[in-house]
């Protein structure tokens, strides 16, 4: 699943131990316009490569995160974690520009006077 959005804060990683080692997680907030309200949303990447290559992204950029989301239950209560596996950098979409090249084909202006495209 992928998640789309400018990315408007980051949280402070989290360090902990646990029976495979020592391990670290960070947070982020990326907020979505997928609809006519923003929508925030909370992902963590885990691992310290994870967390280096989240270093690589500002504030107000565009990040599309490609995320795992999984539920666990703990002492009766569920808990939702949206954990991204792969971060990319989007630029804005914009319009065709006037000095664009078109890319629609050949016109005749293209082509030599006289010559044809015949294959032969």
């Amino acid at each position: 699943m992928e998640i789309r959005g400018t990315l408007i804060e980051k949280l402070n990683p989290i360090k902990g131990t646990g029976a495979r080692g020592e391990w670290v997680k960070q947070e982020f907030i990326l907020e979505t316009r997928e609809s006519s309200y923003a929508r925030k949303v909370c992902i963590s990447v885990f691992g310290e490569d994870k967390v280096r290559e989240l270093d690589g992204f500002s504030i107000g950029e565009i990040v599309k995160a490609s995320v795992n989301i999984e539920s666990r239950e703990y002492n009766k209560r569920w808990y939702t974690e949206i954990r991204a596996w792969r971060l990319e950098k989007e630029t804005a979409v914009t319009g065709v520009s006037e000095d664009a090249p078109s890319h629609a084909g050949p016109t005749m202006l293209d082509q030599d006077e006289g010559a044809d495209d015949l294959p032969f």
